[in-house]
This record gives C-alpha cells, structure tokens and sequence, in this order.
C-alpha cells in the first residue's frame, strides 16, 4: 500500500514538472518586424534606390531566417506596399505581447561619401544630427489623417515637442542596448561593415513600443556603392542573417535557446576589397561596438547595494531576474508580484527595477526566469552582477 502511494505521488510530481515544462517551453520569443515606410511614403530616394522597397524586401528574408527557429514568432507591421501609421506599427507589436520590436530603415545623406548602419535607441539625444535624423523620420505622421489629434499636438518639427516623449525612455533601455550593441557587433563581424554605432534619439516608433526596442539604419542609399549593396539580392540577404543572427544572441543570452536557434553563416561576405566596395570602410582591424555607448540623460546611477551583498563579500558573480520597471514604488510582497517571493529593488534616479532570486549557478537563473515567464512577466530577463555593479551576463559567465 505504502510503495502503492509512493508511486501516486511520483506520478503527480512528474505529470505537474511536465506541465510547468510545456507551459513554459510553449511561450514562444515574439519578435516584431518593422519595415520602414510604404505606399505613399517613400522614405528616402536616391534613384534608383527606394527606401520602402528595400526595407520591406530585407524585413522578410529576416522573418523566413527567424521563422524557421521552434521557439521565434515573427510578427509583421506590413508584409506588402501599404503605409501604416507610426502610432499603429506600436500597437501591432504590444497589441501581439511582442518581446522585442525591431524597426529596419536605411539612411541618406547629402554627403555622398556618408556609409556604414547605426542603431538607435528610445531616448533624447544632445546630438544635433540625432536629434534631425528623428525629426526626419517623426515627419511621417504628417501623411497620417487627423495626426494633430492623434499624437495629441506632437510637432515633429518643434523641439519642445519632444520633451514628453522622453518621460519613458528609461523602461527597457539596458534591453535595447543590448541588442542594438549585437546587432552592429554582427555588421562587423559577418559582414565587416563600418559601425557607426549604438545611438539615441526619439524616434516616435519606438516611443509607443512597450518593449525593447530598436531602429536599424542598415546604411546609406545616398551613397552610390552602398546604395548597390542595399537593393541587391546578396546584400539585402547578408544584412538580414546579420540581423538575424543578432536577435537569436540576444534570445539565447535573456530568453534561452530552442531548435533552429543556431548562428546562420553568412552567406557572403562582404569583403572590403571584393564584391560590392563600400565607401570609407576602416582599414584597422575589427573593433566590436562598446556598450553602453548611449548616455542615459539626467539619471544617476547609485550603485547596487543591498540586493548584491553576497557576491560583493565573494567576489563570485550572481544572477537575478529582472521583471519590470516602474516609476512607482512597490512594496517587494507576493502579492504585488503575482505571487512571487524574495522580491528585490534598485532605485535608478526616479525609476525602480524589480528582481525576483539571487543566485550564483546560471542554470538555476534560468530556471526562476522561466518560473517568472510561467507567472506572465513575458518580458523578464537575467541580470548579472559582479563586485558591486552590474555586468552582462556573458561577463559573468566567463568566469
């Protein structure tokens, strides 16, 4: 009788393990795909070079590469020439609980020896040529009926403006860097392209995404060779593995790894000397991109104390799990955290950052990750921390 119990309970606590495995394996990595512009707005035009066309065109061979990964789901903002408001590409995203919204444009510039792709990032920028490459690009709301009433006055002309779009820049910006810092580590090296950077500005997309969330220029149809580059075949397929590529890192390192997810190998090279030449591409060696290059404006970082004691008196890196960040305190209880315990918080200038766990072993940091996934904090993801400040995971794990 008593193995005969025994068995009942293995059975119970096998079938429940099972079930918490398959609810938390079946919440798949939602990816939004952003094709800049459409239809009637055409981006950018440098004959024969048309922004919209190439966005769109680089924006599906992005999805068909993701999409064959078990655990990615792409969502599309537009998979045809159609112009969809900025406001609406947003919602498309947060409406799908989208994990990450990646925005894909190209740039121009009346200096025509201009090359090489950036990545910005939601925030205010004191740099004049962020700040009107934003403004360039906010302009489209002006094509948008009734936009006035829309964006609720928002002139993307007026400086002024731009002051409440920022009020929000802080939620989700360590996410966006990270994956604006891999995704032009990829330019460089799977396609040994000039890297111009992480960067911010406010950019009106990525201000209504509720998510990490990113704008690639892939570079310069201003300039004649990579004008080429960009609306050829091998280029636009070599852009969107390194992209690609980017976003898979980034859901290994934050979300875990599931069939499919493996590096693409770039297809061709884009060699300096070879194939389609780009212009004022650095003769020096490969340096990857440096983060956090974005300065986050007016905040100021005290350092971590009390939720990082233990690995301050060992020197041993430990991991938490970062579920949200607000602007309101809360106090750490389950029940504000549905249901979670050892809740800790890290207060970054008016902003608080809430963690759930501490540990040293990445293994188990996974597993209160998924535990968190399985409670609905979707968008939750692994911190590391190491003699008193935050590093990236991978700096941790090399120990």
């Amino acid at each position: 009788m008593k193995v005969i119990q025994q068995t009942r309970v293995l059975t119970i606590i096998a079938f429940t393990a099972l079930l918490f495995s398959n609810t938390v394996h079946s919440q798949k990595f939602k990816v939004t795909l952003d094709a800049g512009h459409g239809d009637h707005d055409y981006g950018a035009i440098r004959m024969p070079y048309i922004e919209k066309n190439i966005t769109l065109a680089v924006v599906l061979k992005v999805g068909k590469i993701l999409e064959k990964s078990s655990g990615v789901e792409v969502i599309y903002t537009r998979k045809t020439d159609q112009f969809i408001d900025l406001v609406e590409r947003a919602n498309i995203a947060n409406r799908a609980d989208a994990n990450i919204f990646v925005s894909i444009h190209c740039n121009a510039n009346n200096n025509t020896a201009a090359c090489g792709s950036e990545t910005y990032v939601m925030g205010m920028s004191k740099n004049a040529s962020n700040l009107e490459a934003a403004k360039r690009e906010n302009s489209v709301i002006t094509l948008e009926k009734d936009y006035k009433q829309k964006y609720e006055g928002f002139d993307p002309k007026s400086p002024e403006s731009y002051g409440t779009m920022v009020m929000s820049q802080e939620l989700y910006l360590d996410q966006s860097i990270a994956l604006a810092g891999k995704i032009q580590n990829h330019f460089i090296d799977d396609l040994d392209r000039k890297s111009r950077g992480v960067k911010q500005a406010p950019y009106m997309v990525l201000h209504k995404a509720y998510m990490p969330r990113v704008l690639i220029e892939m570079g310069f149809i201003s300039n004649p060779a990579e004008g080429a580059l960009l609306d050829s075949e091998e280029g636009q397929q070599g852009i969107a593995e390194a992209i690609a590529n980017a976003i898979l890192s980034y859901k290994k390192e934050y979300f875990g790894t599931t069939a499919g997810d493996d590096a693409i190998k770039p297809s061709q090279k884009m060699e300096k000397d070879g194939g389609v030449k780009v212009i004022d591409t650095p003769s020096t060696p490969k340096a990857t991109v440096k983060l956090p290059e974005v300065k986050k404006p007016e905040v100021k970082k005290p350092e971590p104390k009390e939720e990082i004691k233990t690995e301050v008196s060992t020197g041993i890196a430990t991991f938490k799990v970062q579920l949200s960040a607000s602007g309101n305190k809360l106090e750490p209880i389950p029940s504000n955290f549905k249901g979670l315990s050892n809740i800790s918080i890290a207060s970054e200038g008016t902003l608080y950052k809430y963690m759930y766990g501490e540990t040293s072993n990445y293994e188990e940091a996974k597993r209160l990750l998924a535990e968190a996934k399985a409670k609905g904090y979707a968008s939750a993801f692994v911190i590391a921390f190491k003699k008193g400040k935050k590093v990236s995971v991978q700096e941790a794990l090399k120990q």
